[in-house]
């Protein structure tokens, strides 16, 4: 008797300590991350590189397909490719967040989808970066409110910022829901590209969908005109910069902060006045349909 509680106890805790789909997979980014890594301090060539680095995001995206299984949202194809870019610290599109990337055409509305339990190991390394700008809160809500979570979760090459955020209702089932308006641009200042971003979040499936905003945002005469009043005072300062053989360290801090503070001022009075405009009905329900396709409406 003794024998068999023995062998039943070693079968539990086999179980219980037996790693998950996704810690295999955070193991073989992190096995493929290290690879790279050596081949880069042995001078290997870039063909070399580049080929162990294909053959690994080819591998972390099949476990990733079995973990996630194919996608069931409309608008958007069956199965998707790694939403990681590189595997490489050195390269743009290196950190980004562990998941499939769905996409409808090139200029077409994408999907990113993951899991609740890899995305929060995902935002536990971002929040314990070394570089304070590049850290994320660990909770979901308070992550998905912040522009550098979109920044750095979905996009590589350019940065995020937020116009509004839409009061979404929660479709049944949703553990969360979350919409914002806003674009990816590599300059402050009036982005017309402006995306609808929805973030759903039920059971242990997480999905960030982006679709061009339809209709487009339109140009707001007053958010306008505090753009341009911060730029021109910027410029100002620029010349004067500019004229000092660049040594006025003075008018180069006066004019970056003109224009970040225009365009903050720009983004909140777009904010205020969005919700008057008469296409703002139509862009909230494109949030909601996002959100009730991606909750399987």
């Amino acid at each position: 008797m003794r024998l068999v509680w023995m062998i039943v106890f070693a079968l539990a805790t086999g179980a219980a300590f037996a790693a998950s789909p996704e810690d295999d997979y955070i193991a073989a980014r992190v096995k493929a991350i290290s690879a790279i890594a050596a081949l880069e301090g042995a001078n290997e060539p870039v063909e070399t590189l580049d080929a162990a680095g294909t053959k690994a995001l080819a591998d972390l995206e099949k476990r990733l397909s079995a973990l996630l299984g194919p996608l069931a949202v409309s608008g958007f194809p069956a199965t998707g490719t790694i939403n990681l870019e590189s595997l490489s610290d050195a390269d743009i599109g290196f950190g980004m967040l562990d998941g499939l990337r769905y996409t409808n055409g090139d200029d077409g509305p994408s999907l990113v989808a993951t899991t609740r339990g890899l995305l929060a190991r995902w935002l536990q390394s971002k929040a314990a970066e070394m570089d304070a700008s590049f850290r994320l809160p660990i909770g979901i809500d308070a992550a998905l409110k912040l522009d550098a979570f979109y920044t750095q979760a979905i996009n590589s090459d350019a940065a995020f910022t937020g116009t509004l955020d839409f009061p979404l209702k929660k479709p049944e089932g949703a553990d969360i829901a979350f919409a914002r308006l806003g674009g990816w641009a590599q300059d402050i200042g009036p982005n017309p590209d402006q995306q609808v971003i929805v973030t759903l979040v039920r059971g242990n499936s997480v999905m960030i969908a982006s679709a061009p905003a339809a209709p487009p945002v339109p140009k707001i005469a007053a958010c306008d005109a505090l753009w341009a009043s911060a730029d021109a005072a910027a410029q100002k300062f620029q010349e004067a910069y500019q004229a000092s053989d660049l040594k006025d360290q003075t008018a180069y801090d006066a004019a970056n902060a003109a224009w970040e503070n225009g365009d903050t001022d720009y983004r909140a009075c777009m904010g205020e006045h969005l919700p008057s405009e008469p296409v703002f009905p139509a862009l909230l329900a494109q949030a909601q349909q996002l959100a009730d396709h991606m909750a399987g409406k």
